[in-house]
């Protein structure tokens, strides 16, 4: 069955390297090839959309999150040979040599730019965001740090369910230009119920995370990501619990994402459930006002609002001496 399902995943669009890293277009990088509009990423952060490279080193996962657009029903650590890793470079080289295979065939599209699709050869950023959870990866330190050499920035998605490897990026500079920590929950009750982790202390982790979170506010970009359901995980009793996981981590931004029923997150959450842009900016104005923060930015496209502190919208754009 795991077999068919990585089947299922490259009819999806991705691609793997070796057993347990891959790559996936994302459909703002095509959108961007076609000038129809780029990401959020790009509004807020000046991340250029056909140049982002969407990976991940590790695909497993200790946490079956009910929104998740991978195949939570089946372990994915059957898949990986950990007696055979690849290395930082053979993941850079392998993500990059599948990125230009997968977009080999807009060459041909006479209503591609073509300046743009000659830059996405060459990716200059990295979303570690993919599937699974990248920190389970043993290098990931190096990874980040080879990307830094090769001078592209790197956005790192965690789970925060191992604070002990942020303080170990943190102790080797091996911090990414940009770590975001994943919320999904308010508290205990609704992050067992939500996440169904394989790790029996998921909660007490990830709120040392947070609290680790707070210290590195000035060593690197910190951003929480909410992804929001509807009448499931945004519900206004939940603000509270919510402000304070904020007040917790201290992170210069927050991002409200509205959930997206795609993948096999389909078989478990409807259209229904996701929330809608006026919803996403409604619970957007509730938290902000709770946490004594501002909406910074919106993109309606991608259902998304950023939330922080007005003197913190100067640091908004990625800047190259960041990398």
């Amino acid at each position: 069955m795991e077999a068919d399902i990585k089947k299922i995943m490259e009819k999806q669009g991705y691609r793997f390297i070796g057993s347990h890293a891959a790559v996936k277009i994302c459909n703002w990088c095509k959108q961007s090839l076609r000038n129809k509009g780029e990401c959020y990423k790009f509004k807020f952060y000046g991340v250029p959309s056909w140049r982002c490279c969407q990976i991940s080193p590790w695909i497993a996962c200790e946490n079956k999150c009910l929104h998740c657009w991978r195949a939570i029903e089946l372990s994915m650590n059957t898949l990986i040979n950990k007696n055979k890793l690849c290395s930082p470079e053979e993941i850079i080289k392998g993500c990059v040599e599948k990125q230009r295979e997968l977009l080999s065939g807009f060459r041909g599209n006479k209503k591609i730019n073509l300046k743009r699709f000659v830059e996405a050869r060459e990716p200059s950023q990295f979303a570690i965001s993919l599937i699974g959870e990248p920190t389970l990866y043993p290098f990931i330190g190096e990874l980040i740090e080879l990307l830094r050499r090769k001078r592209k920035t790197s956005f790192l998605v965690t789970n925060g369910l191992h604070p002990e490897i942020l303080k170990k990026l943190e102790k080797a500079k091996q911090l990414p230009t940009q770590l975001y920590i994943s919320v999904n929950a308010p508290n205990k009750k609704e992050y067992d119920k939500w996440h169904k982790s394989e790790l029996k202390d998921a909660w007490k982790r990830f709120n040392k995370s947070l609290e680790l979170f707070a210290k590195l506010k000035n060593k690197t970009r910190t951003i929480l990501r909410f992804t929001l359901v509807k009448d499931m995980n945004m519900k206004p009793e939940f603000i509270k619990d919510y402000a304070r996981l904020i007040n917790k981590a201290k992170p210069l931004f927050v991002e409200l994402v509205a959930f997206k029923s795609v993948g096999f997150a389909r078989k478990r959450l409807d259209y229904e459930t996701m929330p809608s842009m006026k919803d996403i900016l409604s619970f957007g104005k509730m938290l902000a006002k709770f946490c004594k923060i501002k909406i910074l930015g919106k993109h309606i496209p991608s259902r998304v609002c950023l939330l922080g502190k007005p003197k913190d919208k100067k640091r908004m754009k990625i800047k190259q001496e960041e990398i």
